[in-house]
């Protein structure tokens, strides 16, 4: 098997596509201890910086006094507890649905979902640019999987047409991972009314920062549960926890209970998670002047990169990708950013991105200072 394994290893290092795996001590926050060196982290989902909160330290705590470790089981044969379901119950108030279903991640939510929800003689028409758990789930759903280019209501609507007898779901990241810009979902959620297709967002990079409230892409275009019958979030981002969520209506809900195969044999998330999630769902809601600060300080890196010509793409979320072409120019910034300046920026590249589009992907939090953000683009200006 080696000799098989090997020569296929050793051309991903020759491509510049090879991944290593880096040791961190200690909680995230925007300094990282890595690898026993500390670093300026510029490369973490943990957008409004609750992933180290000690109120959701304190909370995981008391959920592990009170629940243990483990939830044991999965959530229909007896690992469903009352934390877990105080959590759901908040978490629909708060996306403003009837219900919400936890899933232990947001891979296992995209795959239940749409294999629960379409089969053999069934679409699901998805943007070019979906996160890889949304195509893997269209895949394997059995249904038909049609891919219309990034963004382009045309091009979706070309696949619309003609009209089809099985079901049809479209399907979206709201906040695309890799380039940090917005579905447009108005249009979307327009044309899906028109076919009578059903529109399903995976707004885990959304949820938290987005809106007046943190409600997410969805509250930011104004669009209610009617417009969006499918949402799914996740808890590991700015929620700085774990896991993920679908919400929508009642028989949504009991269909993803019944027919989600990643939902039904699988364990539960640790209780305990559940409650440290209950506390960052407050601190979320109560985090107005976390998406504050985290907007200054997205406008102070975009202006301050102007300025240095530096070839950011159009983002107004706290991911701002910085586009360098090729594989090897990109990894080798990214190591010259650790390595000459302390500052982690992951280098991104395909197969995560198309082919000739390889990018730092720099992630700004509401943990960092703006002295921060000048000592990156400082690190930019000498590395490049």
């Amino acid at each position: 098997m080696d000799d098989v394994l090997q020569p296929a290893l050793q051309q991903r290092r020759d491509q510049s596509l090879y991944r290593h795996r880096h040791i961190v001590d200690g909680p995230q926050h925007t300094r990282l201890q890595v690898d026993g060196r500390e670093l300026l982290n510029f490369c973490s989902n943990d957008y409004l910086g609750l992933a180290g909160h000690p109120d959701m330290v304190a909370a995981l705590k008391r959920g592990a006094d009170r629940y243990g470790v483990g939830a044991g089981a999965s959530h229909l044969i007896n690992g469903h507890s009352r934390a877990h379901h105080a959590l759901e119950e908040e978490l629909a108030d708060f996306v403003g649905r009837p219900r919400a279903l936890l899933f232990s991640t947001g891979y296992m939510a995209n795959l239940g979902v749409i294999s629960a929800l379409t089969t053999r003689g069934d679409r699901v028409l998805e943007d070019r640019l979906n996160h890889a758990s949304l195509i893997d789930a269209g895949l394997l759903s059995g249904a038909r999987l049609q891919r219309y280019l990034h963004a382009d209501i045309t091009s979706l609507e070309n696949h619309l047409q003609p009209d089809h007898d099985g079901r049809r779901l479209i399907v979206t990241d709201g906040v695309f991972s890799m380039d940090g810009d917005l579905a447009p979902l108005p249009a979307l959620a327009e044309l899906a009314t028109a076919h009578r297709a059903w529109l399903m967002v995976d707004d885990a990079h959304g949820l938290g920062v987005l809106g007046e409230n943190g409600r997410g892409s969805t509250e930011h275009f104004g669009l209610d549960a009617e417009s969006v019958p499918i949402l799914m979030g996740t808890l590991g981002k700015a929620f700085g926890s774990f896991g993920a969520f679908v919400a929508g209506s009642e028989a949504l809900i009991e269909t993803l209970i019944q027919q989600a195969r990643s939902y039904i044999y699988t364990t539960a998330m640790p209780p305990a998670l559940a409650e440290a999630s209950l506390t960052s769902l407050a601190l979320v809601r109560a985090g107005d002047e976390r998406r504050q600060r985290l907007n200054v300080l997205i406008a102070r890196f975009r202006e301050g990169a102007q300025q240095l010509g530096l070839a950011l793409m159009p983002s107004q979320t706290p991911i701002q990708p910085l586009l360098i072409g090729d594989t090897a120019p990109a990894v080798a910034l990214s190591e010259a950013l650790l390595h000459e300046h302390g500052v982690m920026v992951s280098a991104i590249r395909p197969p995560t991105v198309p082919k000739g589009s390889a990018r730092l992907r720099i992630t700004l939090s509401a943990g960092h200072s703006e002295e921060q953000v000048d000592r990156l683009l400082d690190a930019l200006e000498r590395s490049r």
